[in-house]
């Protein structure tokens, strides 16, 4: 069984835990900080005790949703086969909510299982979940016009 409190000290010792949240669906629920200014989740569920879920969530920002729904519909459906097949290669899982082709939100995540479990462990997988996150931001604004990165809303849970 993972140990909470040993996870939970990890990340108060890298300054980047902000809340435990309650969560029904979860033994344990975090919020965290990472890297500064962006909101990650980890997560015990509860139906897994030798699991921990670190994942993100985000909302792409108004102004390229207005672009992606004022693009045509082969690249609209080259940008989202271009965003699955990129992310494939990170080796994550993903969920991209796109109706007709219009991303309007993506969620990261990795899983780490206790016998892998270890604070170098930890910190990788959350590098790499904003790894995947920045890919996004990246292709985003490539094909649909940058915008100021602090705009770009991060939700308070994955679950929210």
């Amino acid at each position: 069984m993972i140990d909470e409190k040993q996870v939970r000290d990890w990340l108060a010792d890298e300054g980047i835990f902000k809340e435990k949240i309650p969560d029904d669906s979860a033994n344990f629920h975090f919020i965290i900080n990472y890297p500064e200014g962006h909101i990650m989740d980890i997560i015990q569920p509860i139906n897994k005790i030798d699991m921990i879920l670190i994942g993100c969530a985000t909302e792409v920002a108004p102004e390229q949703i207005s672009a992606i729904r004022a693009s045509s519909e082969s690249k609209k459906q080259e940008f989202i086969w271009d965003l699955r097949l990129s992310l494939n290669q990170f080796l994550l899982d993903f969920e991209l909510e796109h109706p007709n082709d219009e991303l309007s939100k993506f969620v990261i995540t990795e899983e780490i299982y206790e016998d892998g479990l270890n604070k170098h462990n930890l910190i990788n997988g959350m590098k790499k979940v904003f790894k995947g996150k920045l890919h996004c931001i990246w292709l985003l604004g490539k094909n649909f016009g940058e915008i100021d990165p602090d705009s770009i809303e991060d939700t308070n849970s994955m679950f929210g």
